[in-house]
């Protein structure tokens, strides 16, 4: 059982699969930080280019992309008072108070 686990980590921890995830984490915040497209939106506007991948690939891929529109629904609600998400609409109230002030670098790497 713990050389199947050591397996999996083996094989979750190829240098590959951890590019092709942060990847999807750049994908995930270019989408998600346009207003209005939720993380739903954007791994299933995202989904296609995984048809052609392996799972172990395609997987990753994904999952770094929800990561990162969750991240990056922050970015507009900080910057323009606008949430890119519902579940930014609490960060745009102090976010966006904060990047007045001429504290917005501050304020994204909070939310980050």
């Amino acid at each position: 059982m713990l050389a199947d686990l050591a397996m999996g980590f083996q094989m979750i921890l190829d240098p590959v699969v951890v590019g092709v995830a942060l990847l999807g984490l750049l994908a995930g915040i270019f989408v998600g930080a346009l207003p209005g497209l939720t993380a739903t939106m954007a791994v299933a506007v995202l989904a296609p280019f995984t048809f052609v991948m392996d799972t172990l690939i395609g997987l990753p891929f994904l999952l770094g992309a929800y990561k990162g529109v969750i991240y990056a629904g922050s970015i507009p609600a900080i910057l323009i008072n606008t949430p890119g998400t519902a579940a930014a609409a609490a960060t745009a109230a102090d976010g966006n108070a904060m990047a007045r002030s001429g504290r917005a670098r501050e304020a994204l790497e909070i939310s980050l």
